[in-house]
């Protein structure tokens, strides 16, 4: 089963992009963003599911090199 994490920003706090992952990442694992960039993640949240629900909420937390411009 695909985990689906939400890439989180550690320095605002605001969601990257969604992501899949085969299973569960290391918090030392290395990925690239949509951007191309490199990152590593430095902190992995598992949320509890929703009442009824089976799947839990993951989030990444990266620092990414590069400021996303916000149109």
């Amino acid at each position: 089963m695909a985990i689906i994490a939400t890439i989180m920003n550690i320095s605002t706090g605001r969601p990257i992009q969604k992501m899949s992952f085969g299973r569960m990442p290391k918090p030392w694992a290395s990925f690239n963003l949509e951007t191309g960039e490199r990152v590593t993640a430095e902190r992995i949240d598992v949320g509890t599911p929703a009442h009824g629900k089976f799947v839990a909420p993951v989030s990444i937390w990266v620092t990414p090199k590069t400021p996303k411009s916000v149109s």
